[in-house]
């Protein structure tokens, strides 16, 4: 058996790098949705049809990059994400219209699932002992939390000199540069001489006859859902809600003299707070039933956005609210992909986590879509956190019935 002396290897850092990049740009968006709405006077619709199909690109293109990097080799999947996330970023800059921007949104999800969850988790996953890759899979998701703790305060402070176009090629040119880490990524091999035995048309016939797959792939629908939303709708809902009463105060003592700064550090707070709760997410999940910790979150969730729009929106409770979410925020993935590499194996790990990843992006586009249509239509957010409240409780009980063992007739991984 191959030693492990340092979980911190070379593929664990660099992963967790373009995590950190891909998913600093990807939190900010919701940062656009007020000035690019103001700018063209769109409904606030326009915008978020654009990020909705940009969350649903991401999943469609999940599996597809997953795929790729198990037939070329996971840099150069990369590579090809982070041309194409660039690309959709700078063409957006240049564009004017609704469907202009809506189109070009598939080039930045295809991007992001490029240099996205799919692809890094999968190949940390095999580089990974198995001692260690609960772990690894729950650091590199951290470090996911930590681009969102800088991508939108940093979207926020470059607007406050330049254009939101400009700050797009700002970030595409970022997206590039990250290509430049990638010769300290060697891929571990792929697979064992067992493992590559059984073809990928094999693993999916077996996975998806089994109901725990089914189960998997329907409970992450909530958490795409829930995240997307609030990375895409909270700046605004913020700005809106808690104007009046921002003026004074603890907040404003301590620099958040603006409802949109407010936002931005909203978001960056969940995660700050994220990094935390996944870290502890990969612990537990080295030691405890990883359903049962999903079941846990989702009911944390639930309970969590209940509680907040029952209660006044408030700076304080916006605070509270998203050190809250933001410990739970992106908890739940260390745990289903560990769950998904336990019962199927890592051979092909990228595409069944991706295909499980398509479920989540359904979700993101339906919480992003939702939150700009129902805005328009009834002007306030409440109906949409209260459906979000709904798939939460159901994500939690779809996990309890699944089957927390090696499917039959897969070989070890």
């Amino acid at each position: 058996m191959q030693e492990r002396t340092s979980i911190f290897t070379p593929v664990l850092l660099v992963g967790c790098f373009i995590i950190m990049v891909s998913f600093a740009v990807r939190a900010s968006f919701g940062v656009f949705q007020i000035p690019i709405a103001e700018e063209f006077g769109w409904l606030r619709t326009e915008f978020s049809l654009a990020i909705a199909i940009q969350n649903l690109a991401w999943g469609v293109g999940q599996p597809i990059f997953g795929a790729v990097a198990e037939k070329i080799g996971d840099r150069r999947a990369i590579i090809i994400g982070a041309v194409v996330y660039a690309l959709g970023l700078i063409l957006s800059a240049n564009s004017g219209t609704p469907l202009e921007h809506q189109a070009y949104a598939w080039l930045v999800g295809f991007g992001i699932a490029g240099t996205g969850f799919g692809v890094i988790l999968a190949v940390v996953g095999r580089s990974a002992s198995d001692e260690n890759r609960s772990m690894s899979l729950a650091i590199v998701t951290a470090a996911g939390s930590a681009g969102q703790v800088f991508g939108a305060p940093t979207a926020e402070w470059l607007l406050t000199f330049m254009s939101w176009q400009s700050t797009f090629l700002v970030f595409a040119a970022v997206i590039l540069a990250m290509i430049l880490t990638l010769p300290l990524m060697r891929a571990p091999a792929m697979a064992s001489k067992a493992e590559l035995e059984e073809s990928m048309g094999q693993i999916l016939v077996k996975a998806f006859r089994d109901p725990s797959y089914t189960l998997i792939f329907l409970g992450f629908f909530s958490c795409g859902y829930q995240l997307a939303f609030i990375t895409a709708h909270f700046p605004a809902f913020v700005t809106e809600m808690c104007g009046p009463i921002l003026a004074g105060g603890v907040l404003h003592n301590i620099g958040i003299t603006t409802t949109s700064a407010l936002g931005a550090v909203a978001i960056s707070l969940i995660g700050l707070a994220n990094i935390a709760g996944t870290l502890a997410a990969g612990w537990a999940g080295k030691r405890y039933s990883k359903k049962y910790l999903l079941a846990g979150i989702y009911v944390g969730r639930t309970v969590i956005a209940a509680m907040f729009i029952m209660f006044p929106i408030t700076p304080v409770t916006v605070i509270l609210f998203s050190v809250g979410m933001g410990a739970l925020w992106l908890a739940t993935v260390p745990l289903t992909s560990g769950l998904v590499a336990h019962i199927y194996g890592l051979r092909y790990m990228g595409t069944l986590y991706g295909i499980v990843f398509f479920s989540h992006q359904l979700g993101s586009f339906m919480g992003v879509w939702l939150g700009g249509r129902m805005y328009d239509a009834y002007g306030n957010y409440e109906a949409v956190w209260w459906i979000g409240v709904a798939v939460g409780a159901f994500s939690a009980i779809v996990h309890l019935p699944i089957r927390e063992k090696r499917l039959a007739g897969l070989v070890t991984a």
